[in-house]
């Protein structure tokens, strides 16, 4: 049984930054997807709608 011929170091480099890359477009949409609910809710916490564990203790 014969070993597998090892990859260049070009060959590791092209594919570390095509998962780097894909890796970044993954996290870019991933943080798309988590803006509208942040930015909703601080708009709660602005007008008083989240639950504060302080206020139920009063």
């Amino acid at each position: 049984m014969s070993e597998p011929p090892s990859p260049s170091p070009q060959n590791l480099l092209a594919q570390m930054e095509q998962m780097l890359a894909a890796l970044s477009a993954d996290l870019v949409q991933l943080d798309a997807e988590l803006q509208p609910s942040t930015a909703h809710a601080d708009q709660e916490d602005r007008e008083g709608g989240s639950f504060t564990p302080e206020a139920d203790r009063a």
